[in-house]
């Protein structure tokens, strides 16, 4: 048989194959109605299971593994439908329609914005980039950060995610999971550390080097080519004033460029990172949900059972939808054994009526969904 007389073959039972999917749909759908009427829970694994036996038992073996994943997505989809169509608009979709109402046009140039670290900061720096007036509060710690705007002492909140060269911020995924927040814009923003000190210092006087561990990490070729002490701190800002404050010449910092300005220091290397292709991604968070124009990107953080293929079966709602997932990060989740907090990253738009009813599909599940916010990136 020819290639085209397969093909032809596949057509045909591909043909055959989308009338029964349609089919199927309508009566899961009648008996979603049934249930409705009836008061009966709509999931039944039980159900599900002697499915999948019954249809895996007639078949090869070779095939059975094949079709209890291609039946074990078949439930997903039917379980969706139906949940469409007896719940109506989801509560996500109500909030997401509310939060697009209330935003205002145009993203604002001036707020008070509170930022981890000292002046000098690269948060700062990134706040600078973002609002041309803003009124920034520092705070020491990146928890400060989300306790300012979970409190409403500052409207908004800057925060570092992840570094291209250093990977994520570890600190600040482990506190998304504790405080309720939403993300109305990001940016990207080149990194280029320098090794500042006191005037009239020289490399080879330095015996200590102040700075961040995600500095240091970026910096770690060029540290292994001097024989110092590295101490880490909580902010590339603060080394920089920790070693203008010090008595000691022989200290450093791994800082930026601003600070040695802004902290009367020298620079004596440039450009001391890993790559010069170094950026590290900011989220601008708020307590309330804002949707500003031109919103691109979606973020979300959601868990799912622990058992096989769950985390696929999420990943392929998305896939379905051709939606690109720019991030998949997880985290531990305190407490249980085994179980992740996952953080997903999408290039997707809340104008999308299929997105959303995938978001109201996603909330209406028995785990944890929390939706962080659609936004645009700088």
């Amino acid at each position: 048989m020819e290639l085209t007389d397969l093909r032809q073959k596949i057509d045909d039972i591909d043909d055959r194959i989308a009338s029964l999917f349609v089919e199927r749909m309508q009566t899961v759908l009648e008996v979603a109605e049934y249930k409705r009427r009836t008061g009966t829970p709509l999931v039944d694994r039980t159900r599900e299971r002697e499915i999948i036996a019954r249809v895996t038992s007639r078949q090869p073996e070779d095939q059975q593994l094949h079709l209890k994943i291609l039946f074990s997505m078949l439930f997903d989809l039917s379980r969706s439908y139906q949940m469409r169509h007896l719940s109506g608009e989801s509560e996500i979709a109500k909030t997401i329609r509310t939060a697009l109402e209330k935003t205002g046009n145009i993203f604002p140039s001036k707020a008070v914005v509170a930022c981890q670290g000292i002046e000098g900061a690269y948060s700062q720096i990134a706040c600078d980039k973002l609002f041309s007036l803003p009124s920034i509060m520092y705070f020491n710690r990146f928890e400060g950060v989300f306790q300012a705007v979970e409190k409403g002492l500052c409207r908004y909140g800057i925060l570092p995610i992840e570094n291209s060269s250093y990977g994520s911020v570890i600190e600040v995924y482990d506190l998304m999971k504790k405080y309720r927040f939403h993300i109305v814009k990001s940016i990207k923003l080149q990194i280029n550390h320098v090794l500042l000190a006191k005037p009239g210092c020289r490399i080879g006087d330095i015996k200590e080097i102040y700075s961040h561990e995600q500095a240091i990490g970026q910096c770690s070729e060029f540290l292994k080519n001097i024989d110092v002490k590295v101490t880490v701190c909580e902010n590339t800002a603060v080394a920089a004033k920790l070693v203008a404050e010090s008595p000691r010449k022989d200290v450093a910092a791994i800082s930026s460029a601003s600070c040695a300005e802004l902290y009367q220091l020298q620079i004596l290397s440039d450009r001391i990172q890993n790559s010069d292709n170094n950026y590290t991604r900011f989220i601008c968070i708020s307590k309330d949900l804002e949707i500003y124009p031109g919103a691109n990107k979606i973020s979300l953080m959601l868990s799912v059972p622990h058992r096989p293929g769950a985390l696929y079966e999420v990943i392929a709602k998305f896939s379905a939808l051709g939606l690109n997932l720019t991030k998949l990060e997880s985290r531990p989740i305190p407490g249980s054994d085994f179980e992740f907090m996952f953080y997903l990253d999408m290039d997707a738009s809340v104008y999308s009526p299929e997105l959303i009813e995938l978001l109201g599909d996603l909330s209406g599940g028995p785990n944890t969904f929390i939706f962080l916010g659609s936004y645009s990136e700088i």
